[in-house]
């Protein structure tokens, strides 16, 4: 998948003064609600099946990243998610007891906690990616040509934008990864 490019920050001044505007302008209630409703309805089809298991939302967020990125350091993983290293050891913990993730010290680094899905997580993140890409691919199909991109350009465009080059070369390289282990299979 391509990266995509956002366009740069603006320059203080400028920002500055579109701050100023948004702040006069009526707020976007529809788009605001519009992403609280989308966000209920994009993670309540895995939260069913997370509640069968004992698990929740944190535990998905956990699980759908170390599946991305096998190997990767609870550092990096903490880092991602901004959460504390007491909420993630809690998850971890119950992810790694039922035998969804599995951790090991780093080849050159014992310090290093590096993490990765069993089988049994893999088999549960793909399932819970299923549902939500059952999802997008209904929406997408509706709204036709050109719309991935649209949909990509404007998500980006939410991350802050000191932290979105970072994620999306997160995302392209969990994707290069993904066709790497996929085609070597």
């Amino acid at each position: 998948m391509a990266d995509i490019g956002v366009t740069t920050t603006p320059k203080p001044r400028a920002a500055a003064a579109l701050e100023r505007a948004a702040a006069a302008a009526e707020p976007c209630w529809d788009l605001i609600e519009l992403l609280f409703f989308a966000y209920r309805d994009f993670v309540g089809d895995p939260d069913e099946v997370l509640a069968k298991l004992g698990f929740g939302r944190a535990h998905h967020r956990v699980l759908h990243f170390v599946n991305r990125n096998p190997g990767m350091k609870v550092a990096d993983l903490l880092d991602v998610l901004k959460i504390t290293k007491q909420s993630l050891g809690r998850v971890l913990k119950q992810l790694m007891d039922e035998d969804y993730i599995v951790q090991r010290e780093g080849a050159n680094d014992r310090r290093q906690r590096l993490l990765s899905v069993t089988p049994a997580g893999e088999a549960l993140a793909m399932q819970l990616a299923g549902l939500q890409t059952a999802r997008i691919a209904g929406v997408l199909a509706e709204l036709g040509p050109g719309a991935r991109e649209a949909v990509r350009r404007f998500l980006a465009g939410m991350i802050d934008a000191q932290d979105r080059e970072r994620v999306l070369r997160m995302i392209a390289h969990a994707d290069r990864a993904r066709v790497r282990r996929d085609g070597a299979s």
